[in-house]
């Protein structure tokens, strides 16, 4: 079982991967043409709104609504009924959508208020901003009819469509910043059409993929089928409580945009940076597990059930230790590579380290809810998932409430970071306390190994990393050193402890 889930993550981890430098390439050319300003925190602010649901929705959240209701009837050996109940599915999911959007269209400039009301209601940065998320707001329908189409694929093991497919936004996002925004008197405005289009192109992508499996959807309503029912009935406490992450940084962004001017900026970038590991690893296991999962509880085998979340668990741990420890001794060293000129200045790499820094500290913490929280989904306890999502939330605004002050927009991350680590925690304590997840055996000498090279990574790259003036290549060598201290110390100790066995 672990080797085929260790090649399909590794299949994802490698496509999310090749998506995520495109995402940086992306990014680095918006620091580079755009830098940090009025304009930029403008387009960041409405780009939350289509951002949050390409992440809740193409990261494998949207999924877990969905993935144990195909496995059920795939367990079935009923492919008729499940086109039936898919075509169903998507025509209200089409329905709600469009109405979701153009009511979000005519409220557009309330929404930026309530995301950013540090903004001016009536001043430039406002407007601009209520007419980017206007020209976005329709990618919000796409990707949520992406996502499903993506869930579809994920259960039948078909990984690496959807996984390549969030790379697309990428290219057009990229292209418009390079070739479109030319064309306009505020060039910002290119990069809106550039997410707009990204859209389009990833909900025609996955169609030939679909139409092979003998499912590609139709649009149909149903308003007095029982499954598609308790699917939308279902829906929303599922996407709540798989989201409180991105709520939380949607509140971030509120709170962001009454400290200085920049700020909103600063926590993007340092969150973008943050989406590598928890993109290529965190996606990729939830991608992965959730299938599995669901195949467990629709066979009523509980020991596989827990046997997955263990191996999910163990990837957190070996991953996320060191992958917390390089973001922070690296924070600057990869802004200033990546981001820094004339636009995006020395004061801005150091400003964005320090958000960098406040969310490495919960890296852990948000892979760890990605493993935990399909475990609620598939068994549909929705009510205790959301109740912890609420916690999540509620400590979010406490941490905030602390850390504001002393910290500022630093702060407004550590915030969000200690509260992912309350929920992976209230999360893990439940499964345990109900028995849904039973630790195997070596979780102590592991978690030493883990520890043991992960301090052995640290200490080699706080001698080695410059002060200053750094370059790709001082960043890439620190890094593979990085790398192969912790791979080797690991890899020594593992065997090392066989051996005693």
């Amino acid at each position: 079982m672990s080797q085929t889930l260790s090649k399909s993550t590794l299949q994802v981890s490698g496509l999310t991967l090749f998506s995520r430098l495109l995402g940086f390439t992306r990014d680095m050319l918006i620091a580079r043409y755009f830098g940090v300003g009025a304009a930029t925190d403008a387009f960041f602010v409405a780009f939350r709104f289509p951002n949050f649901l390409r992440r809740l929705f193409a990261e494998g959240a949207f999924a877990q609504a969905f993935v144990p209701l195909i496995s059920e009837y795939k367990t079935q050996n009923n492919l008729l009924e499940l086109h039936q109940i898919i075509n169903k599915i998507t025509g209200h999911l089409a329905l709600l959508l469009a109405l979701l959007m153009l009511a979000g269209m005519m409220v557009a400039p309330l929404l930026i208020t309530l995301c950013a009301a540090g903004f001016d209601w009536q001043g430039d940065q406002h407007i601009l901003a209520t007419l980017l998320l206007r020209i976005m707001l329709p990618y919000g329908f796409f990707i949520t009819l992406v996502a499903f189409m993506g869930s579809i694929l994920n259960a039948h093991t078909q990984f690496s469509i959807p996984a390549f497919t969030p790379a697309l936004l990428n290219l057009t996002m990229i292209g418009a910043t390079l070739w479109l925004s030319p064309y306009f008197s505020k060039p910002i405005i290119a990069l809106a059409f550039g997410v707009l289009l990204g859209g389009i192109v990833q909900f025609l992508f996955q169609i030939p993929a679909l139409r092979n499996l003998g499912l590609l959807p139709r649009f149909q309503l149903d308003f007095h089928n029982v499954v598609v029912k308790r699917v939308m009935k279902n829906l929303l406490p599922t996407l709540f409580a798989t989201s409180t992450t991105q709520i939380n940084l949607l509140m971030n962004t509120f709170v962001a945009s009454f400290l200085t001017t920049g700020s909103v900026s600063w926590l993007y970038y340092a969150d973008r940076l943050l989406e590598f590991p928890t993109g290529i690893l965190g996606a990729a296991l939830t991608t992965v597990m959730l299938p599995r999962l669901a195949k467990s509880h629709a066979e009523q085998d509980t020991e596989q059930f827990s046997v997955t979340l263990d191996w999910g668990l163990r990837r957190v741990i070996l991953l996320g230790f060191p992958a917390t420890v390089g973001l922070i001794l690296l924070a600057e060293p990869i802004l200033s590579v990546l981001f820094q000129s004339a636009e995006f200045t020395a004061h801005d790499v150091h400003a964005s380290s320090q958000s960098l820094i406040g969310y490495a500290l919960g890296l852990v913490g948000f892979l760890a809810i990605k493993v935990l929280t399909p475990a609620f989904t598939t068994q549909s306890t929705h009510s205790i998932a959301v109740r912890v999502a609420w916690y999540s939330l509620a400590s979010n605004v406490g941490f905030i409430s602390l850390l504001i002050i002393p910290f500022a927009h630093g702060g407004v991350a550590l915030a969000t970071a200690l509260a992912a680590i309350v929920n992976a925690g209230l999360l893990l304590i439940f499964l345990r306390k109900n028995k849904i997840y039973r630790p195997t055996t070596g979780w102590i000498l592991f978690l030493l190994r883990v520890i043991v090279a992960t301090s052995a990574m640290a200490t080699t790259l706080y001698f080695i990393v410059p002060v200053s003036n750094w370059t790709m290549i001082q960043l890439v060598k620190s890094i593979l050193i990085g790398v192969a201290i912790y791979g080797a110390t690991s890899f020594s100790l593992h065997k090392n402890s066989i051996s005693f066995s």
